[in-house]
């Protein structure tokens, strides 16, 4: 092939690239919190029957990479979570995707993509305020709540080219602290249930401990195995208070 034949062919494939970027950010911007993604679920979800004991899971990549099916088989619990999500849009969202599915408890994991800035800049204020506001939705609809501590994050990951993953820079471990402290004092203050992840995966260094991650942020399996009996003894604790 010649070089002006590589030329036009490399255009084509950046214009091909260039096309694609354009149109998920115009469907991002049409449904920014992500309405869509669970619209025709939650339209085939039924009633929870009489005696059903219904748990929606909302959350991040974190509660959307958790096989529910596989980790609690047999339990009617429904993940609601949205890869890349922040606060503000689970609020948008949190009427459809949570109180429409009349669940007797929802597990909230969130923060960790604020304190990111994926959706821009946010004080550790304005992501206690959109918490606190689904806390109170959930609470004004008599859906049982447990408060889930944000996960610790570690920089001892690499890529596929043996770089460092630096997840402490757009996550500082300050900054998860500093949030998880204020969700276990409004959980004690309003007498909810405090699940502590954070504690059961951290390492002495004050890192996510690096068996159950595979990059620093994501729980991997031996990390969600971790999870599991947390999130069971919260829940099954909640659902033993009254709403």
């Amino acid at each position: 092939m010649s070089a002006s034949a590589q030329t036009v062919s490399q255009e084509s494939a950046d214009c091909t690239e260039a096309k694609a970027q354009t149109a998920r950010l115009q469907t991002r911007l049409q449904d920014w919190p992500a309405l869509a993604r669970y619209r025709e679920a939650n339209a085939g979800v039924a009633a929870p029957a009489r005696a059903e004991k219904r748990v929606v899971f909302m959350g991040d990549s974190i509660t959307d990479g958790w096989k529910l099916a596989t980790y609690f088989p047999s339990k009617p619990y429904i993940n609601r979570g949205i890869s890349g999500q922040t606060t503000p849009q689970m609020l948008v969202r949190f009427r459809p995707d949570v109180i429409a599915l009349k669940p007797q408890v929802v597990v909230i994991l969130a923060g960790t993509n604020d304190i990111a800035g994926n959706t821009g800049p946010m004080t550790i204020e304005a992501i206690e305020g959109n918490l606190a506001s689904m806390f109170e939705l959930a609470r004004a609809n008599g859906v049982r709540i447990v408060i889930a501590s944000v996960l610790p994050v570690s920089d001892y990951s690499k890529n596929r080219e043996g770089k460092p993953i630096n997840q402490t820079t757009r996550r500082p471990p300050e900054k998860i602290i500093a949030l998880n402290e204020w969700l276990k004092k409004y959980a004690s203050h309003n007498r909810l249930i405090y699940l502590d992840y954070f504690s059961a995966m951290v390492d002495e260094k004050g890192f996510l401990k690096q068996e159950l991650s595979n990059d620093g942020l994501h729980p991997n399996d031996k990390g969600y195995a971790v999870m599991q009996p947390l999130v069971e003894q919260a829940i099954a604790t909640s659902l033993k208070k009254k709403s």
